[in-house]
């Protein structure tokens, strides 16, 4: 077995740091949008998905992928959703073994009120506060890291 290769100084500070930022952006946002909302950050991110696609509607295996979630984290969170009146869930009409989540009025009423505070939220912590180049950067390691992520992800796939 290969000998762990310890992270030094600099790249502990980095990991650390991300991981509290992370943290700290996720409890941040997640807050605003319970108080300000009534919405977790989950039940705003499925909102926003179901907001944005063709008359409100995806099958749950698509909005499931967009959003990195298990089969089943999505159908318990689905179900309190669907108790709460913000989606609903219903046969596919192209594929009767199939389902669709649809948002519903009071969901789409939610989502399209939480979405400018949000994004003001959003701006207030971390947009607003760092320069072009840094947004640049931002995005670019956030790229790289995504994109190793998804070729792991197809490596453990492989037989």
């Amino acid at each position: 077995m290969a000998e762990t290769r310890w992270l030094d100084e600099r790249e502990e500070r980095a990991w650390r740091g991300l991981m509290a930022m992370q943290d700290g952006l996720t409890e941040f946002l997640d807050r605003r949008l319970r108080t300000r909302c009534g919405l977790s950050g989950a039940d705003f991110e499925v909102l926003a998905h179901l907001s944005e696609a063709p008359d409100g509607c995806l099958r749950p295996f698509v909005l499931g992928r967009s959003l990195g979630w298990e089969k089943s984290r999505l159908s318990q969170h689905l179900g309190r959703m669907e108790r709460r009146g913000l989606v609903s869930r219903d046969r596919c009409p192209t594929d009767q073994r199939g389902a669709v989540v649809t948002i519903t009025p009071h969901g789409r009423e939610l989502v399209e009120a939480a979405a400018p505070r949000h994004v003001a939220d959003v701006r207030e912590a971390v947009v607003d506060h760092l320069t072009p180049e840094e947004l640049e950067t931002l995005a670019a390691v956030s790229d790289t890291v995504r994109a190793r992520l998804a070729a792991l992800d197809e490596r453990r796939a492989e037989p």
